[in-house]
Order: C-alpha cells, then sequence, then structure tokens
C-alpha cells in the first residue's frame, strides 16, 4: 500500500475530521480512507449509470407518483397474503 499525505490542512479543519471520525468511532486516518473510498466508487458508479442511460434523459417521479406505486403494491401483497392458495 502507498501512503498519502496532504499539506497545508488548516488546524480548524482537522480538529473537525477528528471530532467526525470520533464520532464514527474511528480513528482519523480510518476516517479519511473511508471519505476518499467512498468518493472513488461514487465516481464509479456515475461512469457506470452513463453507460447504460442516453444522455439527458431521466426519468422525474413525483412524491404522489411513488407513494401510489408503493400503495398499489403493499395492496397487491397483501392480497396475495390473503389468498389461502398462495399462503399455503
Amino acid at each position: 500500500m502507498v501512503a498519502l499525505q496532504i499539506r497545508d490542512v488548516p488546524e480548524e479543519l482537522r480538529d473537525r475530521l477528528v471530532v467526525l471520525a470520533k464520532q464514527r468511532g474511528q480513528s482519523l486516518q480510518a476516517y479519511l480512507f473511508d471519505l476518499i473510498s467512498d468518493e472513488a466508487r461514487r465516481k464509479d458508479n456515475l461512469v457506470v449509470l452513463k453507460r447504460f442511460g442516453p444522455t439527458g434523459s431521466r426519468v422525474v417521479l413525483s412524491a404522489d407518483d411513488v407513494s401510489a406505486a408503493l400503495d398499489a403494491e403493499r395492496a397487491e401483497r397483501e392480497t396475495a397474503f390473503d389468498d389461502p392458495a398462495v399462503s399455503g
């Protein structure tokens, strides 16, 4: 493994990062490692998503659309569990 070094970090920023690390029960090194790992993983995910979707097209759903879809799915599931042939 390699070591990374960041220079010229203001003390206030370092102190804040130490507090955040302690809140997660981690050392500063472990916390920062998780941060940069997550950032790299997110960038990889964006590359994959761009490969599968045409540029500029996306589906936009309102909160009501999502809620209605969840309600419909729950109702269907309840009906299936109430059916003796399905539940055995």
